[in-house]
């Protein structure tokens, strides 16, 4: 074994090694039979890279700004549930790296720290991903989140029912946790996990502790992604009234559905298969990235199998503003806690430096399609970039 991380799935491996099966499985796995998974990653190998030579690198710049606001790298902590099952005060953690990193940090719903603590625990951008369970408590949240201070809202809308988790079923994974001979056996063979659980207790659905319903019942539903399935545009619009504030959209897959965001008065939209958790064959957010950027000129954000600089480089160069991080900072999480997030951060931003290096392109915001070749074919697509015109 290595003595030294060097990229992302070098931490994967670690994260591995220090955290039991029940875990690490619900941090990986997917739905189904989990096609989807190795699909994102395989999706990036279609785009390959077109590096222009003679040019001028020897400063370069990997900061983009994002309506008006300056961040230090083209990507961002994406919102993830249940971080404290990885390492104790594990959306602080994140938070704390993101305010380091000079990057927004978004804070899920399902998060173990409060949307008042993770405020309370550092100064940087932080943005609030909403689900809507019921109504009511949804306006509570949103209301909560204003007031402590979140810049921007993320409301996603691609898990109207729990995806089909089958390593999370073999392992009857859930909130409360079940103390099963098993669970006993797999804690005591990795004894760094289970003495940080000891010393912290079960985590818990930290948004939910203070709400009107049940705190037993409203966990079990955002446990089992018992979400409002009846919400629609109309309801955008309710929402879009209800939060004055910077409005994402998060889990769209179609060019089309875009447009219609955008019209409903969102500020941008996150392109999202929701890491293949929810639907094991829906198509990789990358696909539909350039004829997205064609029918709008809204920010676009991304996510789902981001690993290596390169690829975010490819798809700011598709059009993207920015990448959402998601199993790539919890892998440093919960190998080394707050140090290995800082670490996976500092890994991505020089793979990103470095390819803007190779390519040469002396800033992410010159990027453009012509820097990349999809499938034999060039450009990768005509649709003009026009990212930097919509991110201030």
């Amino acid at each position: 074994m290595f003595t030294k991380p060097v990229n992302v799935e070098d931490y994967r491996a670690l994260a591995q090694r220090r955290l039991p099966k029940i875990i690490f499985d619900y941090l990986e796995g997917g739905a189904d039979d989990e096609t989807g998974l190795r699909y994102n990653h395989e999706v990036f190998d279609r785009y390959r890279l077109m590096p222009r030579r003679l040019v001028d690198v020897s400063k370069r710049d990997i900061g983009i700004e994002l309506f008006g606001r300056r961040q230090a790298a083209p990507f961002m902590i994406g919102p993830t549930g249940l971080n404290g099952a990885l390492w104790p005060k594990g959306d602080i953690l994140l938070a704390r790296a993101a305010e380091r990193a000079g990057i927004p940090f978004v804070l899920s719903t399902a998060s173990n720290d409060s949307i008042e603590d993770v405020a309370a625990a550092s100064k940087g951008d932080f943005w609030f991903q909403l689900y809507i369970i019921q109504r009511e408590l949804a306006e509570q949240m949103v209301r909560r989140a204003e007031a402590a201070g979140y810049s921007t809202l993320v409301l996603t809308t691609d898990v109207g029912v729990n995806g089909n988790r089958e390593r999370d079923l073999r392992n009857n994974f859930g909130l409360p946790m079940r103390y099963t001979p098993r669970l006993i056996y797999d804690g005591l063979t990795h004894p760094r996990w289970s003495l940080d659980f000891m010393r912290n207790g079960m985590p818990q659905l930290a948004n939910f502790a203070t709400a009107d319903s049940s705190n037993v019942e409203v966990q079990a539903a955002v446990m089992s992604r018992q979400m409002d399935t009846s919400f629609s545009w109309e309801d955008l619009a309710w929402l879009r009234k209800l939060w004055p504030r910077k409005l994402f959209v998060k889990g769209i897959l179609r060019p089309d559905d875009a447009e219609h965001c955008i019209a409903a008065g969102a500020d941008g939209v996150i392109l999202s298969n929701h890491g293949s958790r929810q639907l094991d064959t829906a198509v990789s957010s990358l696909e539909v990235l350039a004829e997205t950027r064609a029918r709008i000129s809204a920010p676009i954000l991304i996510d789902s199998g981001y690993r290596r600089g390169s690829d975010i480089v490819k798809a700011l160069a598709l059009g993207a503003n920015a990448v959402l991080l998601g199993r790539a900072t919890l892998y440093g999480l919960a190998a080394a806690g707050e140090a290995g997030v800082d670490h996976v951060l500092r890994l991505l931003e020089g793979e990103v430096d470095r390819t803007l290096a190779q390519i040469g392109c002396p800033s992410v915001t010159q990027l453009s399609p012509d820097y990349v070749m999809s499938d034999g074919s060039r450009p990768a697509t005509s649709a003009p970039s026009v990212r930097n015109s919509v991110a201030a």
